[in-house]
């Protein structure tokens, strides 16, 4: 895996989620990321997620109130992460695993609901030895809705065949 010499910060063009699913392996229902904007290279990038009424967790969380569950606002956190870190290895990186290692001081403060769109801001805060360390923020409308850190480890790619 090559990181193409793309330097940190370079800006790099939106992914829609069709480039998201090149990227990584997540398919409906867990796939959690429409798109990726604001990239910059090995440092941070902005994801978007359409929170929508038919999403299948709702009927059971809760049926009178839905609200999105805020594991799932961390694991859409981690899977932008996982694209900005793919994105910034560039082309020969991509179906590369990133798996979610740990999950740190994860606050929610206020509730997802269905017609939200969440703004999934992520940050690299450093890269050591295969794990990459994020502190990740979702917001609705420009509030808070949940922080946290977390950490993941890019494995290596498997070879096709």
């Amino acid at each position: 895996m090559s990181n193409e010499g793309i330097a940190v910060g370079t800006r790099l063009p939106d992914i829609d989620h069709l480039g998201i699913m090149r990227a990584i392996p997540h398919r409906y229902p867990m796939l959690l990321v429409d798109r990726l904007t604001e990239i910059e290279a090995f440092k941070r990038a902005v994801g978007i997620k359409n929170v929508t009424f038919n999403e299948p967790f709702f009927p059971g969380h809760f049926p009178t109130d839905p609200i999105m569950p805020g594991v799932l606002i961390v694991e859409a956190l981690a899977q932008a992460a996982a694209v900005l870190t793919v994105a910034s290895l560039g082309p020969d990186a991509q179906g590369t695993m990133v798996y979610f290692t740990t999950v740190e001081e994860a606050r929610f403060r206020r509730p997802v609901r269905p017609g939200d769109t969440l703004a999934l801001e992520v940050e690299l805060v450093r890269q050591r030895l295969g794990i990459w360390k994020y502190q990740g923020r979702a917001r609705v409308a420009g509030e808070l809705a949940t922080e946290c850190g977390f950490s993941a480890k890019v494995m290596a790619q498997r070879a096709a065949g």
